[in-house]
């Protein structure tokens, strides 16, 4: 019965979405955008789009996101949106996680996305442009894989924080107290593949069309970046996400070493109460900054 009625939920909520989906105007990216993506299925082979074009995507999203927190630095006027004021970025650090990060992508990484080709051949996942989803199906499973992530990444991450293996793997990325955008992924091969897992059982779960891979890979990027930024820039259209948890709450973790373990959401560090020290530590924050007003 309760099986019966949720699916039911479902089937309204989805006639809705695609009753609004009908009424919006005709997005005029959609031909451009269906004219490349059926150049690019005539042209390239399905190895080299789940290949090297995951590979392209990925590295291109990656440092394009990167970009406006790295200019940041040399505009007077954003200093004021730093988190940490008292650390500011330096050129040597940047250099070294630029080159742990090409280690990464290229040795680590690029490993795990030659398997993308293999993936989609066994599930039979399809790449024409026929089937592939609405944007907003591809935008639930989108979140669909992000709830999965986030819930990953938070028990795992706690554990890397065990005082016993603390210093053998996560240590790495918390070299840089203050965390920079291009830090994202600065990490130890090891965390790399751990945490890096979790981004993968959602797209195992929900894929449904190669387009999945390169829209949560945008997604997971944009966010992991963006809580790196050690920026909390007041217009940013992230922060109207329910429960998102932003540069703010991330950045306290690097600061703090302890607590808000999650990487997108808030609600696992809230149900067991590792934000605790966050919060307490924000409340102060707000008082001092009321005094100096």
């Amino acid at each position: 019965m309760a099986t019966n009625e949720s699916v039911s939920i479902f089937s309204s909520a989805s006639l809705a979405v695609e009753y609004v989906d009908s009424l919006l105007p005709e997005n005029p990216l959609q031909e451009p955008f269906k004219n490349a993506w059926n150049y690019m299925l005539n042209n390239y082979t399905k190895f080299q789009i789940a290949t090297w074009g995951s590979l392209i995507v990925h590295e291109a999203l990656y440092f394009s996101f990167c970009l406006p927190g790295f200019l940041f630095q040399f505009i007077p006027y954003m200093k004021k949106y730093k988190i940490q004021k008292d650390k500011p970025e330096t050129w040597e650090n940047q250099w070294k996680c630029f080159k742990v990060l090409l280690f990464n992508h290229f040795c680590i990484q690029l490993p795990l996305i030659c398997g993308t080709y293999y993936f989609t051949e066994y599930f039979n996942i399809p790449y024409d442009w026929e089937r592939m989803p609405r944007w907003y199906f591809l935008l639930a499973r989108c979140f669909g894989c992000a709830v999965i992530e986030d819930t990953w990444h938070y028990f795992l991450h706690r554990l890397l924080h065990h005082k016993r293996i603390y210093k053998y793997i996560h240590k790495v990325h918390h070299e840089f107290q203050a965390p920079f955008g291009m830090e994202a992924e600065y990490a130890h091969p090891l965390e790399t593949l751990i945490l890096g897992t979790g981004f993968f059982i959602g797209i195992v779960l929900l894929c449904d069309h190669v387009i999945l891979l390169w829209a949560w890979v945008t997604i997971r990027l944009l966010e992991t970046i963006d809580v790196h930024s050690g920026y909390d820039i007041p217009l940013n259209p992230l922060n109207l996400i329910p429960f998102y948890a932003g540069s703010r709450h991330h950045d306290f973790h690097h600061m703090n070493f302890i607590g808000n373990y999650a990487s997108t959401f808030t609600w696992w560090d809230r149900l067991f109460g590792t934000d605790s020290q966050y919060h307490a530590y924000n409340e102060k924050r707000k008082k001092f900054e009321k005094k100096t007003e």
